[in-house]
């Protein structure tokens, strides 16, 4: 899965990108996007660690692409912006609300609303486009039996854009959603606002048009964020007492792009299993709704080709008591056939036979 950070030029995108991903790899430039690997951080994961004290420990990833910054005007630009938001599965929209006189604005001055509105219009139009281009196709073609239920979706959808829309809004029957999986569409991906503050505001709780955004993400069903990539930058760069000090005095309960990581994940309908032992901790990522048998397909083949049974115990439990042997002790060690559908945070030992 691809997380795919957009906006304007000069918002603090490649400042999140690089905070993200943990590393001094730069983000996209003008022309090219650029990707890294970015760890979730998960509290379960690190009680794991510290219970097992494991040589190796390894949290979920996920894959975080930099996407230049939509300039208006330049066409170059929106061509790049366009194509790399396809690729992606998720968008994180940063919007600029910190004042800075080192750092240009692209409008000359704080407007988060339009900011956000100028971005979701580009995005409005690409797919308008994509509409009448198959519409166009579609007319041009000698067979139109099969393609009337396609033809009543894509005015729908040309509909709800004309109307300011996303494609996320309409409701899609099976058939529809079948349908929607050979387009690409920008406005469907799911989207998590970020705003970037600066450290005053952040503590302060009050930036420019605070109410309007809240309003305007309310009414379009999108969840925001609030942070301050300068903040992140310094709670990054202190060892773990100072980190939890420099938050405590800072009024923080967690940094923001913890919160960032775990509403993309759940965004994109991603839950965590684990798998635990001496040599190892590890979350492994998958799909919610996954079975147990495919589920142990995730680690190797051989084992979801030769399935038996998955040993599971909620993570919740194995906190409560503290060890796997309480836990059995208390009937909550459990057997599960290959139709189990997995659970976020389950701790799954597989049996299986090749």
């Amino acid at each position: 899965m691809q997380l795919g950070i957009i906006g304007l030029p000069m918002v603090g995108k490649t400042t999140i990108f690089e905070l993200l991903t943990e590393s001094r790899q730069k983000g996209g430039t003008a022309n090219k996007a650029n990707a890294a690997m970015a760890r979730i951080p998960d509290e379960r994961i690190d009680y794991l660690a510290n219970l097992y004290k494991p040589k190796k420990t390894t949290y979920a990833q996920l894959e975080i692409v930099d996407i230049p910054g939509l300039a208006p005007g330049n066409v170059k630009a929106a061509s790049v912006f366009l194509d790399a938001v396809r690729q992606a599965d998720a968008l994180l929209h940063v919007v600029r609300v910190f004042e800075d006189d080192q750092v240009p604005m692209v409008n000359d001055k704080i407007d988060p609303i339009g900011d956000i509105e100028l971005i979701n219009y580009e995005l409005l139009l690409a797919d308008l486009d994509l509409i009448d281009k198959r519409v166009e196709r579609i007319n041009a073609g000698k067979r139109k039996a099969h393609t009337e239920k396609e033809l009543h979706l894509l005015a729908r959808l040309r509909e709800a854009i004309e109307n300011q829309q996303p494609i996320s809004a309409v409701d899609l029957d099976e058939e529809e959603q079948m349908i929607m999986k050979s387009y690409q569409f920008l406005t469907s991906k799911p989207m998590l606002i970020c705003l970037n503050l600066s450290e005053k505001d952040l503590l302060s709780g009050n930036y420019p048009d605070k109410e309007k955004v809240m309003e305007y993400c309310r009414e379009h069903q999108i969840p925001m964020v609030e942070l301050s990539a300068s903040i992140e930058r310094d709670i990054a760069e202190l060892e773990e007492e100072e980190r939890e000090l420099f938050m405590q005095e800072a009024g923080i309960t967690e940094p923001g792009l913890v919160k960032v990581t775990r509403i993309m994940y759940e965004r994109l309908g991603l839950i965590s299993f684990f798998t635990v032992g001496e040599d190892e901790v590890k979350a492994w990522t998958i799909n919610k709704g996954t079975n147990a048998r495919k589920a142990a397909g995730k680690i190797h083949s051989d084992i979801e080709r030769g399935f038996i049974r998955a040993e599971v115990v909620e993570f919740e439990d194995l906190k409560k008591y503290g060890s796997m042997a309480a836990v059995k002790e208390h009937g909550l060690f459990r057997l599960e056939g290959k139709d189990y559908i997995v659970k976020d945070g389950d701790i799954i030992h597989f049996r299986f036979n090749i």
